[in-house]
């Protein structure tokens, strides 16, 4: 009999079009998820997958089963929330994806609130890339998603959660550092870093560059806000952080400097994303507004400050 694991691993397939990938996403071994989907193409007696060509692909059948076994799982997963949503609250565990670009500095001052306010959640945070914990959340691996704004579809709902401003930042020595009314105009060519193409933010990181005439860097690409935070200290080249990382306790105050830019400015926009349908929304539209209140208090701060 076919089960809703099975149909799991022909999602992730279907999804991250890598066997390899698909099993790290679901914390499988490779072996065991190839095997589980050979042993679903007996049972439905069909071909599910094209596994001659690179990347893998689905066959046209394969195509049609993924769409019902995605409608399926969601089904599951609202039916277990709805029997949990009985008691008025949102209890046990809700499932966190965030962006490395966010996460480290927003959530350790949240989580707190978080759990005083809501006692009886819990929260399973994962760090990802946005584009593919956006499959983990249509698939229902993930309830929920905090990530730089990016296009979505119909079937997913975006609570705006706050913006914040951009700085282009260098080492305390850079010769940028000490000068004072520095202008877009004596920028051009400074080498700049970029963080991984995977993620929204090298988009916007690669718009800024060509607006003012920067060298974005594509041998030096970092992972993390903290790895472009180190490389930009240690004289690598100029990097494009977020407000809020900066100020934070993670942010590097200590070895890198905000360059005061007279006449740019740039901002980036968060939100809290979740399914359109879910029967948690409103629960789910509860946990952004603490977010968003926290946020806000975070960048008031530094306005009275």
């Amino acid at each position: 009999m076919t089960s809703f694991r099975q149909l799991q691993y022909l999602i992730a397939v279907a999804d991250r079009k890598n066997f390899r990938l698909a099993a790290s996403s679901l914390h499988v071994s490779q072996p065991t998820l190839s095997l589980q989907l050979q042993k679903l193409e007996e049972q439905l007696d069909v071909r599910l997958i094209e596994r001659s060509v690179h990347p893998v692909c689905l066959t046209p059948i394969g195509h049609e089963i993924v769409a019902r076994a995605r409608k399926l799982l969601l089904d599951l997963n609202e039916l277990e929330a709805c029997a949990k949503r009985s008691t008025g609250e949102l209890v046990g565990t809700i499932s966190l994806g965030v962006s490395p670009t966010l996460g480290p500095y927003l959530l350790p001052g949240i989580v707190g609130v978080l759990k005083q306010e809501m006692p009886s959640l819990h929260l399973y945070i994962r760090e990802g890339i946005p584009q593919e914990q956006m499959f983990d959340l249509r698939s229902g691996a993930l309830d929920m998603i905090l990530t730089p704004v990016t296009s979505i579809g119909s079937d997913l709902h975006i609570e705006h959660l706050f913006d914040e401003d951009l700085h282009l930042v260098a080492p305390p020595e850079h010769p940028f550092a000490a000068r004072s009314g520095l202008r877009r105009s004596d920028l051009g060519g400074a080498d700049t870093l970029g963080i991984d193409p995977r993620y929204p933010f090298h988009q916007q990181t690669r718009e800024i560059c060509s607006e003012l005439g920067l060298n974005l860097l594509g041998n030096y690409e970092g992972t993390s806000l903290d790895s472009l935070s180190q490389m930009c200290a240690s004289g690598l080249g100029l990097a494009i952080l977020p407000d809020l990382y900066l100020r934070s306790e993670v942010g590097g105050k200590n070895i890198i400097v905000p360059l005061a830019i007279q006449d740019w400015k740039s901002r980036r926009s968060v939100a809290a994303i979740w399914r359109a349908n879910s029967v948690y929304g409103h629960h789910y539209a509860q946990v952004a507004m603490i977010i968003k209140r926290e946020a806000q208090l975070m960048l008031n701060a530094k306005a009275q400050g």
